[in-house]
């Protein structure tokens, strides 16, 4: 797998990417610090709307359903259009400590209608009330559902699965076991945007200090301790990193340089090739964590990579 170099140089970066890294800084200073006030004032924040990207728009056109998991019922966000090709099952980001299956409507109707797919979008159990395994367990029981039920449900046994952040993760997670649990290879392909994949912290997580844009290196830390609820960090059901990867399907990995987890989407996504699979990386100049949510030529670029690559799949 070939990196560019280029792609790291200052003068690549949009200049509607550099405006957005600005806004981001700025109003990353004004949030509630999680690590000195607690999960909560960050959660608060994102209801009403004062979060890095704005206010909660939920659809008319999704559909709430539950279905059965250990312990209790799991809630799933369901858009589904005219024309189901495939399904996409989405784990939503958040550090696996805040977001919710309903927090982004607007892109999961997006992606439905783009790529001809139904997407079911998971309300997984949130850390740190529920630390590992809750949410990786909820991610396993969402996949198992939907294999199980997919043709009956949505007409169609092409599944693509994936998220961005800790839902990259989580995704990379409900892989691995539907494969070692379930003897299950068959998901269609992967999108795993900025994903985190090394709780024990990659290079560039370890080395990127204390600037605030979006996370930093204590907020790396803060967010996978608390995930992991003191489970060893390098143990691949909790780090997909030290997986053995094999019999994974294709898979889309996008990141911006300027990144905290760069180096997350860097190494797995050439430890996926040198599994013999298919890994495709969009490396986006000086874009940082959490840009494909943004109304930028980058964001949307990502965006329509991301669509393109689920219809691909699923035709």
């Amino acid at each position: 797998m070939h990196i560019d170099p280029d792609l790291f140089d200052p003068a690549r970066v949009d200049p509607e990417t550099v405006a957005l890294n600005e806004q981001l800084e700025r109003l990353s200073a004004n949030l509630p610090n999680p690590i000195e006030t607690g999960i909560a004032a960050l959660r608060e924040a994102r209801v009403k709307g004062r979060g890095l990207f704005g206010p909660i728009v939920r659809s008319a056109n999704g559909v709430n359903r539950t279905i059965p998991r250990p312990g209790g019922d799991l809630r799933l966000r369901v858009f589904t259009p005219e024309t189901v090709d495939g399904v996409y099952l989405q784990f939503h980001g958040g550090g696996w400590a805040m977001g919710a299956a309903d927090y982004q409507d607007g892109r999961l109707e997006e992606i439905a209608q783009r790529a001809g797919v139904a997407v079911v979008s998971v309300d997984y159990r949130l850390a740190p009330e529920h630390p590992y395994p809750a949410p990786a367990d909820d991610a396993e029981a969402a996949a198992h559902w939907i294999v199980e039920n997919v043709v009956a449900e949505f007409g169609t046994d092409r599944i693509v699965l994936g998220g961005s952040s800790a839902g990259a993760h989580l995704a990379v997670t409900a892989m691995l076991r539907m494969r070692d649990r379930h003897d299950y290879t068959g998901f269609a392909g992967a999108i795993l945007t900025y994903g985190f994949f090394d709780l024990s912290l990659s290079p560039s997580a370890r080395n990127w200090g204390d600037r605030m844009l979006v996370m930093d290196t204590a907020l790396c830390r803060w967010f996978a301790n608390m995930y992991a609820g003191g489970a060893d960090l390098t143990d691949p059901d909790v780090s997909p990193m030290y997986a053995d990867l094999t019999n994974l399907p294709p898979a889309l990995f996008t990141v911006g340089t300027l990144d905290p987890l760069l180096d997350d989407t860097l190494l797995l996504a050439t430890r996926w090739s040198a599994a013999g699979l298919s890994a495709e990386l969009a490396v986006v100049p000086g874009a940082a964590h959490g840009f494909a949510s943004a109304p930028t030529r980058d964001g949307e670029m990502a965006r329509e990579h991301t669509d393109h690559f689920i219809a691909e799949r699923v035709s």
